[in-house]
């Protein structure tokens, strides 16, 4: 049965006990008649076996599946996020859609309407992957592939702060009533580690004795399982937290969830409740307020780009930064892009050693059977 919206035909039939209701996309009726025939024909192939294709499967039933049989396989943060991604943003668009129907053209007219809602390119790619994820298992992502384009994602998002910014941070965080808070920020700064890897650090992964930290869950197979170095001032930082809980035990929280409260005999100091087994969850609002109070405008994720930053300035080879940062090797080639303005410096530097090779001896360069020799 063919109908009319608007100047679009639309065709209507039932296959297999489902009613399909489909736009044909065209104002002919001739060609929205031809449409039918072949929607309705492609069915019956695929019922039949005429044509390698997988069961006329939904998109909402194929991503309920899927997330189902990711929740043992992925960390509850990323579950969640997955669904979120799932429920709120693709299932609109997509949940009704059989997912062999699905094109790189309705991709696109996703990514468009992400990127008119205000969502951020690398937001709607994550999303883009999380469909293709679920396209993949039914193997269906390959016919479309060649023809989706991800967004472009910027690479210079983030900066490093100033010494003096960060000296007006720490001040703010100390004066925190989250004891935890300067702590943490100093961790960031001198090693590097992303917040959640921070604040998943139990007291078995700190090595007073070695002077580092052994990261464990983190976002990258690569950062997982890395040893860190403490410098002086990490190091200095981690022991006077560690004089707060004589009691600790190595399966404690470093940073474990608090209550806090003012004391009874002083209205300026607080008193701390402790749960050693529960990591802290959250420092969002004790952040924002230190940063306001400091005048410093960063994410938290600054502190790390900050730590990066110098490393290299300093001129560390980019492979012992992304050892210490536990970058993957697809993070490392995009990192040797974002920083190569520090880098240059260290390039010029390895240019001129070569001059001064060239200079070490009295003689001149020579020639010998068309190669250039270094003589001394």
């Amino acid at each position: 049965m063919l109908y009319q919206r608007g100047n679009v035909w639309w065709y209507k039939f039932r296959f297999a006990g489902r009613m399909f209701r489909e736009s044909a996309k065209t104002t002919s009726k001739a060609l929205a008649r031809q449409a039918e025939r072949k929607r309705h024909q492609s069915l019956e192939e695929g019922i039949h076996g005429i044509k390698k294709r997988v069961a006329p499967v939904t998109f909402t039933v194929a991503a309920t599946e899927w997330l189902r049989l990711k929740k043992a396989a992925l960390a509850e943060k990323s579950h969640r996020i997955e669904q979120v991604n799932i429920d709120k943003h693709l299932r609109p668009s997509f949940g009704s859609l059989l997912l062999i129907d699905i094109t790189a053209d309705d991709v696109a007219e996703y990514q468009r309407a992400r990127l008119k809602e205000g969502a951020a390119p690398k937001t709607i790619n994550l999303e883009v992957g999380t469909l293709r994820a679920i396209l993949r298992r039914h193997r269906i992502w390959a016919n479309i592939q060649p023809d989706v384009k991800m967004l472009s994602v910027r690479d210079d998002v983030g900066r490093a702060i100033s010494a003096d910014e960060e000296k007006r941070l720490l001040v703010a965080c100390r004066a925190s009533r989250s004891r935890a808070l300067s702590t943490v920020v100093t961790l960031a700064l001198h090693t590097g580690m992303r917040r959640g890897e921070i604040q998943a650090l139990t007291w078995r992964q700190v090595d007073f004795l070695n002077q580092r930290v052994l990261v464990g869950k983190s976002k990258t197979e690569a950062g997982q399982g890395r040893t860190i170095p403490l410098n002086p001032t990490a190091l200095h930082a981690m022991e006077a937290w560690a004089t707060l809980f004589p009691k600790r035990q190595p399966e404690h929280f470093v940073f474990a969830a608090e209550r806090y409260g003012l004391a009874t005999d002083d209205a300026t100091a607080h008193t701390y409740k402790t749960d050693p087994k529960t990591p802290l969850k959250s420092i969002k609002e004790a952040w924002e307020s230190a940063k306001k109070k400091a005048g410093v405008e960063c994410r938290f994720h600054d502190l790390r780009h900050s730590a990066c930053t110098r490393l290299i300035e300093r001129g560390v080879p980019l492979p012992v930064v992304a050892s210490l940062l536990g970058w993957s090797a697809g993070t490392t080639v995009r990192m040797s892009r974002r920083y190569g303005h520090i880098s240059a410096d260290a390039q010029r530097r390895a240019v001129n050693l070569l001059g001064q090779q060239a200079r070490l001896g009295n003689e001149p360069i020579q020639e010998d059977h068309g190669e250039r020799l270094w003589s001394r």
